[in-house]
Parts: structure tokens; sequence; C-alpha cells
């Protein structure tokens, strides 16, 4: 089954009422309510055996649900507000769902958020399915989606990428939630969070926009020891990507205030097939897929 495909396929299925300004398709759906500030609503889960390690502790986990939703707040240009929890466990131990919950409870007081309900359920199987939706706000000029890139703006990441699995930063990453508040309507109104690996999530960002993307591998920042192919495809990294106009790519290097979070500029957005990618041809990407499908 192919992800995208599907996905798209699923989408059309559902019409929207007319408070949906943005709905299935970027990191979060976009609601307008009439308020002075947009709501901003996303769901995802984390599995045992697939987004951790079984024997991974329940702080560790819950942490990486928690924070890996933040993460698509972050690429909104939003502020997370509010979460839903829903769990299946097996089996059912008081003792590790106290530690998974005062994990969660650490996490939001770091962001200011308040989990307001949930469910709780035993998995007739082994391990654990934990799910979490958040919710968040966004001022109407700060809003940042995957479409809004324009030809000719460079595409910029933070952080670095590759290994983020077996080096352990998929369990103890930092959302980019400040970074991507500033950047946020002052240098971008487009800007995409990193899960499924860094081209396939480019190739997102590009087709949603309508444009062709040229990557320069030289310029992607990789961790100790990875190598290209890794850093394109590996995953779990949890960065932002962000479109920035040439006339405020300078600006925006000199102000860069976040002296532990790196800024790259790797690419440029083109005028060309949605989603085409150029600038890799060197690269040997022949053993790797290109980034982490849901369905396989």
């Amino acid at each position: 089954m192919n992800e995208e495909n599907f996905t798209a396929a699923l989408a059309a299925l559902f019409s929207q009422r007319q408070d949906v300004l943005t709905g299935p398709g970027d990191d979060c759906a976009v609601l307008d309510l009439g308020l002075p500030v947009l709501l901003l609503a996303a769901v995802d889960q984390v599995i045992s055996g697939v987004h951790y390690l079984p024997d991974c502790p329940p702080a560790l986990s819950g942490g990486k649900l928690l924070r890996r939703n933040v993460s698509d707040i972050a690429a909104m240009g939003g502020v997370p507000t509010h979460a839903l929890l829903s769990l299946a466990v097996n089996p059912l131990e008081e003792s590790w769902l106290l530690q998974f919950h005062k994990a969660i409870a650490e996490e939001c007081e770091k962001y200011g958020m308040s989990v307001i309900g949930g469910d709780i359920a035993k998995l007739f199987t082994q391990g654990e399915v934990l799910s979490l939706s958040i919710l968040g706000t966004v001022e109407r000029d700060k809003l940042c989606l995957r479409s809004n890139a324009c030809e000719g703006d460079w595409l910029y990441a933070t952080g670095c990428f590759g290994n983020s699995f077996y080096s352990g930063h998929h369990l103890t990453f930092h959302p980019r939630l400040a970074e991507g508040r500033f950047l946020a309507g002052r240098f971008t109104n487009a800007m995409q969070d990193v899960s499924d690996g860094l081209l396939k999530d480019a190739c997102r960002f590009a087709a949603s926009s309508g444009l062709a993307l040229h990557l320069d591998p030289d310029k992607i920042p990789l961790r100790r020891g990875v190598s290209v192919a890794h850093g394109l495809t590996d995953g779990e990294d949890y960065e932002l990507l962000f479109a920035v106009s040439p006339e405020k790519a300078d600006e925006l290097e000199r102000s860069w205030n976040f002296p532990e979070t790196g800024l790259s500029r790797i690419g440029q957005f083109q005028k060309g097939t949605p989603g085409h990618v150029t600038g890799l041809e060197q690269v040997d990407l022949s053993k790797f897929n290109t980034g982490y499908d849901h369905f396989k």
C-alpha cells in the first residue's frame, strides 16, 4: 500500500465544515472559530517495538509521545495548550502507568499545557499503543503551512540529522518550539517538522507548495559518523524545515539567537514537478527507503 496515495484518498472522503481552515495534510489541522487566534489540533501515537524498544522506561516513552506532538505545534508557529491521552497497554501495571503519566505531567509543566482527559484500555497482545491528541493556538499572521513556500525561497533546517534511533536522540529531543515562534511570521509562514526522514518530509513540503526542490547534500548537517544517505532517510529527527525568501535570509542568519540549535541553508525551492528533488545524484540511495513508511 502506498502511504501517500492512500492518505490522500482518505482525506478526500471527509467533507470539512466552514470553520476548518486547514484539514488533513499538514502538521496540524487549523480551525477558525472567529477568535483572535486560530486553533491547532493534531494527534500522534507511539507503539512499543516500533517507536521505542519494548524495555524502554515509561518515563521516556511518555516524554517522547508528548514532545513529538509539541513538535507538530512548533511547525505551525504555534503554542501548545491542551492534550488528551488514549492508551492501550498489556499488562495493565499501575506502577508503569503512574510513571508514564508522571512523565507526561512533567513535560506539560514545561510547555504550560493541561491534560484534560483520556482513556485507558487493556491491549490483548503484549506491549503498548500510546496516543495523544494535542491542541494549541497561533496568531493569524504567524500561521505556517507546508503549502506557503514560494519559488526561489531558501530551504533551511534546524539541528542535525541521522541515527536518531540508535543514538537515543528520538527519546531525548527537544521540540523546536521557541525556534518556531521566533521564525513564524517574521521570517517564514512555510514550515514543517521532520519525523519521517529529511528527504521524505522535504518532498512533502515541496509537493504541498506545488514546487520542486534542489537540495545541497554538502550542506545537510549530520550527526557524528552519519552518512548523507542516512541523514536523508533515517527519520525521528524532530527538527524544523522552513522556507525563507532570499530578501530575509541574511537577516535571519545574523539574528539567529539559539546557540544550541544549528541553522543550515540546505536547498532552494524551484519551479518544476511538485515534490521532485534534484541535487542528490551523487548520493547512493539505492539501499534506502526515502523515509519511514507507516504502512510497512
